[in-house]
């Protein structure tokens, strides 16, 4: 018996889900793009946008935001729009790039495991060994019901503000494979977006993704398909998004469609949603279509998407700045007096600067700015309170006290992208800049 040698030869390629990275903009660059902050805003604005690039991702598209740190270094679909949206008009360059990067990606099969489906924008991409190797489906995951209507409505923000018709005319495929997504995400045709989990990811695909989140005010849970309320505001708006994008191309016959659309669904909200006694609108809609009466921040989304009408919003705002929901650093997620309130938990009863931020977008939209004022204020009272001067990912939902501050959250992130983005947008409306 002998023994041989031989030589075995192994040649080893790193490669990334993202593919070949582009080049980022550097730090100095980044900053000279912002306004700076001034007084109190000049020392947190000036954090929030090293933190912003900071999280900048290199793609093959350009930048695109990582939504936080330690948890989600990863795009995602929901945080990177809403991201955007808030840097716009200095932003562009990452708004292009997260258009382009969630376009290339979009979803064109049917898969279950992965809740991809044609013309669906994606909620996140993970790098990670169960992913790559598919034991979960989170490498290209498709389980949200917002991000492709936050996809128009960006690109509609976008156009807006810088003119650029090249951009929509490339992605016309993409933005109207996310109209004929939003149609089809109408489960059982009454005029509303809903979901129904498929049981691999995510069973909550609204913003508040916990599995908790959607209650009854006697804290059962509701039971999916859910409609969620600040859904139906950003398809809303999204339809109107999509009605410009055919003015702009001259298409004045489809333009009048998507507002045709759009006022349909605007009515659907008022009918289905707004709950009069409590002056608020329903946190959704659950699979036997009955409202879940509680009040929570979702409502200052429908205001930021100009869902609400002008009759009811001082109302509405009444009720958001009520003792139950505003803590005096911002928007409860939940009410202090719902059944599963817990100013500790992650969506019923925290404090999150962006969800406060978007309410903040609504008050300036509706003229109110006094009230506006009084949010932004709050926001950066909470980032001078924290010794990096950063707005944490969440805080606790309990009642702000004077000379102390916020109860932490103990595993937020910090930085989380739409918190940066938050100032940016909060000092650009303090100053006069439209919301939308």
């Amino acid at each position: 018996m002998t023994r041989e040698e031989a030589t075995l030869a192994l040649e080893v390629a790193l490669e990334s889900p993202l593919e070949a990275p582009g080049a980022l903009p550097s730090y100095e660059a980044f900053l000279a793009a912002f306004p700076p902050g001034e007084g109190p805003w000049a020392r947190p604005l000036r954090q929030a946008l090293l933190d912003l690039r900071a999280l900048l991702l290199a793609t093959p598209e350009g930048p695109v935001p990582a939504a936080g740190i330690p948890w989600f270094v990863a795009p995602f679909g929901r945080d990177s729009l809403l991201t955007a949206f808030m840097l716009l008009p200095w932003g562009k360059e990452v708004a292009r790039s997260v258009l382009r990067y969630l376009a290339k990606r979009q979803g064109a099969v049917w898969d279950p495991f992965r809740e991809e489906e044609p013309g669906k924008i994606l909620h996140e991409v993970r790098l990670g060994e169960l992913s790559r190797t598919g034991r979960v489906p989170f490498a290209r995951y498709y389980g949200t019901v917002d991000a492709t209507p936050l996809f128009l409505v960006l690109l509609g923000r976008y156009l807006d503000l810088t003119g650029d018709l090249s951009l929509v005319r490339a992605l016309r495929p993409h933005w109207e494979a996310a109209l004929g997504w939003l149609e089809r995400a109408d489960l059982d045709g009454d005029g509303l977006l809903e979901f129904a989990p498929s049981g691999t990811g995510l069973a909550v695909q609204s913003w508040k993704d916990s599995h908790d989140s959607m209650s009854h005010e006697d804290g059962r849970l509701a039971e999916p398909p859910l409609a969620v309320s600040e859904v139906q505001g950003y398809a809303y708006a999204a339809h109107l998004a999509a009605k410009e994008l055919y003015r702009a191309l001259g298409e004045e016959g489809r333009a009048k469609e998507e507002e045709k659309q759009a006022q349909e669904l605007f009515a659907l909200i008022q009918e289905r949603f707004w709950l009069e006694e409590l002056g608020t609108y329903a946190l959704a809609l659950d699979r036997h279509k009955e409202p879940l009466q509680v009040k929570a921040s979702d409502a200052g989304h429908l205001l930021w998407a100009g869902a609400v009408p002008r009759e009811l919003a001082a109302k509405l705002v009444a009720t958001l700045f009520s003792e139950e929901m505003w803590s005096g650093w911002g928007l409860r997620a939940l009410g202090s007096r719902e059944a599963r309130y817990n100013p500790l938990s992650y969506h019923n009863g925290s404090v999150w600067p962006h969800d406060t931020a978007l309410f903040a977008g609504g008050l300036f939209r509706y003229g109110l700015k006094e009230e506006g004022l009084r949010v932004a204020q709050a926001l950066l009272d909470l980032a001078h309170s924290q010794p990096d001067l950063r707005l944490p990912e969440l805080i606790g939902g309990f009642p702000r006290e004077e000379g102390l501050p916020p109860v932490p959250y103990p595993v937020a992130c910090r930085p989380q992208a739409w918190d940066p983005a938050a100032l940016v947008y909060l000092h650009a409306l303090a100053g006069g800049f439209r919301a939308w």
